[in-house]
């Protein structure tokens, strides 16, 4: 039950074993900033690969700002041809495969090296944030920096960011075994300077129709509601979807402690087979499903096996 994206948005990595420089949070938090912001006011461009367990996809990146604003293209360099053009909140997919444009307006969308939110006031009451060492990453001097998670409902983070600029180089996501089960890394980049505008036009922009995109559904408020909800978490969003391949829509609600979203889909059990519960996982992210009334909900995230399960066991409507 995934709503369909130009791209995945997989969420962050790390290597064990880098010496942890002890220091104060305050230290650690101006670190984050400084790499928060680095992704949106920087021209860069490179290769970078993401890894999870024995998959690798290698991409080349191309980020510009300029008076207008943010303009990036990103081309995935491994198996089917695939071009991801943005400029600031609208978003062109080009898959010549398919001979179409997918148009769509960026909502909270992350990717790498703008994976942390430019505002991270909450980010302490979830994580303990600390320096760690200087590694080298891309030929460029990277400070670490590293998120412990205060409870058994998430994951820790490093994030490495070029020493200078704070440019994310290297991101991180380690598990409750501190395992490491995603990983992002720049194998070579360029960071700063002109970006020739011609780096920034599609390949496959020749001879493809434009596919408009569905409109964005509502956002709602239909009484469901979670009773125990791990400490830190909001819910950013409700809204009514609609599926391919399913007959009747679903609420789908959206909740996030600043660096991972947990979604909530409910739907009717009229039209199923069955009902169904049990808990799968693939990689980093766990999906845990069980029928509550006449409804069955789904819960996934990347987040520990224990987040998913609280979440849906405590899932209820309440009576307006």
């Amino acid at each position: 039950m995934r709503a369909g994206r130009c791209v995945a948005v997989m969420i962050m990595v790390g290597l064990p074993g880098l010496a942890v420089a002890e220091s104060s949070g305050s230290d650690g938090i101006v670190w984050l900033q400084k790499i928060a912001s680095a992704a949106h006011r920087l021209n860069y461009s490179g290769t970078f690969v993401y890894q999870r367990g024995a998959y690798m996809e290698t991409s080349s990146i191309a980020h510009m700002t300029d008076e207008s604003g943010e303009h990036e293209k990103l081309e995935v360099l491994d198996g089917p041809p695939r071009e991801i053009i943005r400029n600031n909140d609208d978003v062109f997919c080009f898959t010549p495969e398919s001979k179409g444009v997918v148009v769509e307006r960026r909502r909270s969308h992350k990717s790498f090296p703008a994976l942390l939110p430019l505002q991270l006031s909450g980010i302490g009451e979830s994580y303990t944030v600390k320096l760690g060492g200087v590694e080298r990453v891309a030929g460029y001097d990277c400070q670490n920096v590293i998120l412990e998670p205060r409870d058994v409902y998430r994951y820790g983070y490093r994030f490495c960011g070029e020493s200078s600029s704070g440019l994310l180089l290297k991101a991180g996501m380690l598990n409750e075994k501190n395992e490491v089960v995603n990983q992002f890394s720049f194998t070579y980049t360029r960071i700063g300077g002109a970006i020739n505008p011609e780096q920034l036009k599609p390949k496959y922009a020749k001879h493809q129709h434009v596919l408009q995109p569905q409109a964005i559904p509502a956002m709602v408020e239909s009484g469901w509601q979670v009773k125990s909800l791990p400490a830190g978490f909001k819910k950013l969003m409700e809204q009514k979807r609609t599926f391919p391949g399913k007959k009747v829509s679903a609420n789908h609600l959206v909740f996030s402690d600043e660096l991972v979203a947990i979604s909530v889909f409910i739907e009717p059990l009229a039209g199923m087979e069955k009902a169904v519960t049990g808990l799968s996982s693939q990689g980093s992210i766990n999906v845990y499903t069980k029928p509550v009334a006449e409804f069955q909900v789904t819960v996934l995230g990347e987040v520990p096996a224990v987040t998913v399960m609280q979440i849906a066991n405590s899932v209820f409507f309440a009576v307006r």
